[in-house]
Protein backbone atom coordinates (compact mmCIF):
# COMPACT_ATOMS: atom_id res chain seq x y z
CA UNK A 1 0.00 0.00 0.00
CA UNK A 2 2.71 2.41 1.14
CA UNK A 3 4.55 1.79 -1.80
CA UNK A 4 1.93 1.27 -4.59
CA UNK A 5 2.69 4.04 -6.91
CA UNK A 6 -1.58 3.75 -8.28
CA UNK A 7 -2.46 4.40 -4.79
CA UNK A 8 -3.10 8.07 -3.80
CA UNK A 9 -2.21 7.42 0.16
CA UNK A 10 1.29 6.29 -1.27
CA UNK A 11 4.17 6.83 1.10
CA UNK A 12 5.54 9.98 -0.92
CA UNK A 13 1.73 11.02 -0.77
CA UNK A 14 1.35 10.92 2.96
CA UNK A 15 4.63 13.24 3.31
CA UNK A 16 2.98 15.51 1.32
CA UNK A 17 -0.03 15.50 3.17
CA UNK A 18 1.85 16.11 6.27
CA UNK A 19 3.45 19.29 4.70
CA UNK A 20 -0.35 20.31 4.33
CA UNK A 21 -1.39 19.65 7.62
CA UNK A 22 1.69 21.85 8.93
CA UNK A 23 0.89 24.37 6.93
CA UNK A 24 -2.31 24.90 7.70
CA UNK A 25 -1.56 24.34 11.62
CA UNK A 26 0.54 26.69 11.07
CA UNK A 27 -1.95 29.65 9.95
CA UNK A 28 -3.43 28.06 13.02
CA UNK A 29 -1.00 29.56 15.20
CA UNK A 30 -0.09 32.93 13.24
CA UNK A 31 -3.92 34.03 13.17
CA UNK A 32 -3.46 33.43 17.58
CA UNK A 33 -0.41 35.33 17.74
CA UNK A 34 2.20 32.21 18.15
CA UNK A 35 4.65 33.16 15.35
CA UNK A 36 7.30 30.81 16.76
CA UNK A 37 5.59 28.19 16.66
CA UNK A 38 4.20 28.60 13.03
CA UNK A 39 7.76 29.14 11.65
CA UNK A 40 8.43 25.80 13.56
CA UNK A 41 5.95 24.22 11.69
CA UNK A 42 7.07 26.26 8.88
CA UNK A 43 10.44 24.69 8.26
CA UNK A 44 9.21 20.91 9.15
CA UNK A 45 7.15 21.31 6.02
CA UNK A 46 9.94 22.56 4.01
CA UNK A 47 11.70 19.53 5.26
CA UNK A 48 8.46 17.15 4.33
CA UNK A 49 8.69 18.95 1.07
CA UNK A 50 11.90 17.87 0.25
CA UNK A 51 11.38 14.37 1.40
CA UNK A 52 8.17 13.60 -0.28
CA UNK A 53 9.92 14.26 -3.67
CA UNK A 54 13.45 12.52 -2.66
CA UNK A 55 10.69 9.23 -1.74
CA UNK A 56 8.80 9.51 -5.08
CA UNK A 57 11.79 8.86 -7.21
CA UNK A 58 13.56 6.65 -5.06
CA UNK A 59 10.68 3.91 -4.86
CA UNK A 60 8.86 5.23 -7.85
CA UNK A 61 6.11 6.60 -6.56
CA UNK A 62 6.05 9.93 -8.72
CA UNK A 63 2.21 10.22 -10.38
CA UNK A 64 0.60 13.30 -11.57
CA UNK A 65 -1.79 13.11 -8.65
CA UNK A 66 1.67 13.40 -6.47
CA UNK A 67 3.14 16.54 -8.93
CA UNK A 68 -0.25 18.25 -8.27
CA UNK A 69 -1.47 17.25 -4.41
CA UNK A 70 2.77 18.76 -3.88
CA UNK A 71 1.59 21.97 -5.78
CA UNK A 72 -1.14 22.31 -3.25
CA UNK A 73 1.05 21.71 -0.59
CA UNK A 74 3.63 24.16 -1.48
CA UNK A 75 0.77 26.58 -2.29
CA UNK A 76 -0.32 26.29 1.47
CA UNK A 77 3.22 26.07 3.60
CA UNK A 78 5.14 28.12 1.19
CA UNK A 79 2.76 30.84 -0.40
CA UNK A 80 -0.27 31.61 2.18
CA UNK A 81 1.19 30.84 5.57
CA UNK A 82 4.37 32.67 4.91
CA UNK A 83 2.22 35.53 3.50
CA UNK A 84 -0.14 35.36 6.37
CA UNK A 85 2.87 35.24 8.73
CA UNK A 86 4.64 38.82 7.59
CA UNK A 87 1.02 40.20 6.87
CA UNK A 88 0.04 40.12 10.73
CA UNK A 89 3.62 40.55 11.64
CA UNK A 90 4.16 43.91 10.35
CA UNK A 91 0.32 45.20 10.58
CA UNK A 92 -0.09 44.69 14.06
CA UNK A 93 -0.06 48.37 14.96
CA UNK A 94 -1.38 49.62 11.64
CA UNK A 95 -4.22 51.96 10.42
CA UNK A 96 -7.08 50.44 8.63
CA UNK A 97 -5.79 52.07 5.13
CA UNK A 98 -1.81 50.48 5.88
CA UNK A 99 -3.73 47.17 6.82
CA UNK A 100 -6.02 47.49 3.29
CA UNK A 101 -2.47 48.35 1.23
CA UNK A 102 0.00 45.94 2.40
CA UNK A 103 -3.44 43.56 2.47
CA UNK A 104 -3.22 43.87 -1.36
CA UNK A 105 0.35 43.60 -1.55
CA UNK A 106 0.00 40.26 -0.13
CA UNK A 107 -3.07 39.06 -2.33
CA UNK A 108 -0.54 39.88 -5.21
CA UNK A 109 1.99 37.58 -3.68
CA UNK A 110 -0.03 35.04 -3.26
CA UNK A 111 -0.94 34.93 -6.79
CA UNK A 112 2.02 35.42 -7.99
CA UNK A 113 2.86 32.03 -6.29
CA UNK A 114 -0.47 30.41 -7.26
CA UNK A 115 0.51 31.38 -11.09
CA UNK A 116 4.02 30.45 -10.94
CA UNK A 117 2.93 26.52 -9.04
CA UNK A 118 0.52 26.39 -12.08
CA UNK A 119 2.59 26.94 -14.68
CA UNK A 120 5.62 24.84 -13.05
CA UNK A 121 2.44 21.82 -13.27
CA UNK A 122 1.95 22.75 -16.65
CA UNK A 123 5.64 21.94 -18.08
CA UNK A 124 6.66 19.42 -15.51
CA UNK A 125 6.97 15.71 -16.89
CA UNK A 126 5.96 13.06 -14.06
CA UNK A 127 9.09 11.32 -12.78
CA UNK A 128 11.56 14.28 -13.87
CA UNK A 129 13.41 17.19 -11.79
CA UNK A 130 14.62 19.67 -14.34
CA UNK A 131 18.13 21.05 -13.49
CA UNK A 132 16.79 24.78 -13.10
CA UNK A 133 14.04 26.39 -12.16
CA UNK A 134 12.79 29.42 -14.07
CA UNK A 135 11.75 31.90 -11.60
CA UNK A 136 12.43 31.98 -7.91
CA UNK A 137 10.66 28.45 -6.50
CA UNK A 138 7.79 29.06 -4.30
CA UNK A 139 9.85 27.62 -1.08
CA UNK A 140 12.61 30.15 -1.76
CA UNK A 141 10.29 32.74 -1.75
CA UNK A 142 9.18 31.62 1.51
CA UNK A 143 12.69 31.77 2.80
CA UNK A 144 12.72 35.20 1.84
CA UNK A 145 9.37 36.05 3.55
CA UNK A 146 10.56 34.70 6.48
CA UNK A 147 13.92 36.63 6.19
CA UNK A 148 11.65 39.88 5.77
CA UNK A 149 10.12 38.84 9.19
CA UNK A 150 13.08 38.57 10.68
CA UNK A 151 14.03 41.98 9.81
CA UNK A 152 10.82 43.85 10.54
CA UNK A 153 10.94 41.26 13.97
CA UNK A 154 14.75 42.41 14.84
CA UNK A 155 13.99 46.53 13.74
CA UNK A 156 16.48 46.39 11.00
CA UNK A 157 13.79 47.06 8.58
CA UNK A 158 11.22 48.99 10.37
CA UNK A 159 8.75 50.65 8.09
CA UNK A 160 5.92 48.32 6.87
CA UNK A 161 5.87 50.12 3.46
CA UNK A 162 9.86 48.99 2.64
CA UNK A 163 8.61 45.61 3.56
CA UNK A 164 5.70 45.52 1.43
CA UNK A 165 8.07 47.15 -1.69
CA UNK A 166 10.39 43.87 -0.93
CA UNK A 167 7.76 41.72 -0.99
CA UNK A 168 6.42 43.22 -4.43
CA UNK A 169 10.02 42.29 -6.02
CA UNK A 170 10.20 38.64 -4.63
CA UNK A 171 6.33 38.06 -5.76
CA UNK A 172 7.70 39.48 -9.42
CA UNK A 173 10.72 36.76 -9.30
CA UNK A 174 8.65 33.92 -8.55
CA UNK A 175 7.38 34.52 -12.06
CA UNK A 176 10.48 35.83 -13.64
CA UNK A 177 13.27 34.28 -15.91
CA UNK A 178 15.86 34.68 -13.05
CA UNK A 179 17.55 30.31 -13.28
CA UNK A 180 17.84 28.63 -10.08
CA UNK A 181 19.47 25.24 -10.04
CA UNK A 182 18.05 22.60 -8.70
CA UNK A 183 18.97 20.74 -5.04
Amino acid sequence: MLFDKDNRFNLANLITFGNIACGVIAIHFIVHGDFFTAIVLAWIAGALDIADGKVARKYNLSTEFGIQVDSFADFISFVVMPSFLLYYAITTQSSGIEQLLLGIVFIFYIIAGLRRLIEFNIKVEVGEAAKYFVGVPTPLGAILLWVLYLLFAYGLVANPYVIGLLVIGIAWSLNSQLKIKHP
